[in-house]
C-alpha cells in the first residue's frame, strides 16, 4: 500500500490565441499520444490579451493507467532535467517539452510546425480511491499522502529523471 504509482498524465499545448494553431495543436497532440484530445476554452475574459471566455485557446490529452506510464517513458529521453521548483508539495510534477520532435520516435510533421507541449504527471499511492468515491467519500491520512521527498525519489529511481535543485 505504500508503492507510488502514476495515477494519470496530462499533456497540454496551450496556445494562448484563437486560430488554426489550436488545430495544429490538436494534430500534434493526436499524433504522440495516439488518442483525441479535446479543446481547451478561456475561462476569463482579458482585454489586454483580446480574449473573451469561451474561446478555444489550446488542447489537452488525459491518459490513465499503463497509456499513462507508457507516454512517460517515451518522452523523458527528451527532459535532461527537472527542476525541484516542479514538484507541488502533493505528489505532482511538470516539465515542458519544447520541441515535439525531441521526443525519440517522433518525426516532424510540417503541418504541424514546430511546437513544444507540457506534461503533468500526478502520483498516488493504492488507496486513494475513498476521496473521490461517491458513497462516504473520506479524506486520506497525512501519512499515506505522497511527499515531494518521494516524488522525487519516484521520479529519478523509476522514470530516470535528474531532479536538479
Amino acid at each position: 500500500m505504500k508503492q507510488v504509482e502514476i495515477s494519470k498524465v496530462t499533456v497540454n499545448v496551450g496556445i494562448g490565441q484563437v486560430g488554426e494553431d489550436v488545430e495544429k495543436a490538436m494534430n500534434l497532440l493526436e499524433k504522440i499520444t495516439g488518442k483525441e484530445p479535446i479543446r481547451a476554452e478561456s475561462k476569463e475574459g482579458s482585454k489586454t490579451f483580446g480574449l473573451r471566455s469561451g474561446l478555444n485557446i489550446g488542447a489537452m490529452v488525459t491518459l490513465r493507467g499503463d497509456e499513462a506510464r507508457e507516454f512517460v517513458e517515451k518522452v523523458v529521453p527528451a527532459v535532461e532535467e527537472v527542476n525541484a521548483n516542479a514538484f507541488d508539495g502533493n505528489g505532482n510534477f511538470s516539465f515542458g517539452i519544447s520541441e515535439y520532435i525531441d521526443v525519440p520516435g517522433v518525426d516532424y510533421d510540417a503541418d504541424i510546425g514546430m511546437m513544444g507541449f507540457e506534461v503533468t504527471v500526478n502520483l498516488e499511492r493504492p488507496g486513494y480511491r475513498i476521496k473521490k468515491r461517491n458513497y462516504k467519500p473520506n479524506q486520506i491520512g497525512k501519512e499515506h499522502l505522497v511527499n515531494d521527498e518521494e516524488a522525487r525519489k519516484f521520479a529519478e529511481e523509476e522514470l530516470g529523471i535528474e531532479v536538479v535543485e
